[in-house]
């Protein structure tokens, strides 16, 4: 057996490095500048590395009905982790991923690649431009995990943004997103805000300690037309290696507070991360 070796290339916005993971075979992480982005598994890519890659997992899992196919759009390509998962739990789906840079989706094709008839197709383009052009009811997921260096930019935050990608969402569409932020929680309540006004079911799913103030970190934003399966969410975080708590109703609306939506005009990106933050130990 060869033994792998790390692969670093400049890639368009930063400096990637894949690393190859010493306890299974053809498990690789990428980081970009530093920050982990994506940890895949080649031979098991049901295989869920980062605590909130398992919480986006968990919640495309109760989308619809078991192992039905899914047209899925990613924005945020990474190492295609969310879309190599889907692939494999929901064979026949069809995927759109969406990557600003395109040296790294390059990178990640030519050192990880795809299995034949996976479904997904690559677009190297900027999320929110080209959900503008997407068509509308066109998906049954929009999962979004885009950060420039460690932020979600600024054009991804909006109320417009929201409007556009329930726009592209079926009735029974699902929208998810990887956001990033620690008390007093701003930015997070100003997304539910944006989410609200054009979904009737949000939910919220962090770590205690995140929700309590006590550290920043990552949180999953939900939002649907239709009511999700909280239950079954709530059952499969809390079993978690890294158990998480599903806010929703009440408890959520007590968390946006006065929170109110913003528009493209006041837009910004979401709070740097404090050092040590997302960093690998």
């Amino acid at each position: 057996m060869t033994e792998s070796l790390p692969v670093a290339r400049t890639v368009d916005h930063g400096f990637a490095k894949l690393m190859p993971d010493v306890d299974r075979e053809r498990a690789w992480l990428l980081t970009v500048d530093g920050a982990p982005q994506s940890y895949v598994d080649l031979d098991e890519p049901t295989h869920l590395e980062f605590e909130y890659a398992r919480r986006l997992g968990h919640v495309l899992d109760c989308v619809g009905e078991p192992g039905r196919a899914l047209d899925a759009v990613h924005l945020g390509g990474g190492a295609l982790t969310l879309p190599r998962y889907l692939a494999a739990s929901r064979p026949g789906s069809r995927q759109d991923v969406v990557e600003a840079d395109r040296a790294l989706l390059e990178l990640v094709v030519e050192q990880l690649p795809m299995a034949d008839g996976a479904g997904i197709a690559l677009h190297a383009a900027d999320a929110r431009e080209w959900l503008e052009k997407a068509p509308a009811d066109s998906a049954d997921v929009v999962v979004a995990d885009v950060f420039g260096g460690s932020r979600v930019p600024a054009h991804l935050t909006s109320l417009e943004y929201a409007r556009e990608a329930a726009r592209v969402l079926r009735g029974d569409g699902v929208y998810l997103a990887n956001l990033a932020d620690g008390a007093p929680f701003a930015f997070l309540r100003s997304q539910l805000a944006n989410f609200a006004e054009m979904f009737e079911e949000l939910v919220l799913i962090a770590e205690p300690g995140v929700l309590r103030g006590r550290r920043f970190g990552n949180a999953v934003l939900v939002a649907a037309r239709q009511p999700l399966d909280t239950a079954a969410l709530a059952r499969r975080t809390a079993a978690d290696a890294f158990p998480a708590r599903v806010e929703h109703g009440a408890g959520l609306r007590k968390f946006i507070g006065t929170a109110r939506p913003v528009r493209d005009t006041e837009a910004v990106a979401s709070p740097e991360p404090p050092d040590g933050a997302f960093g690998i130990g």
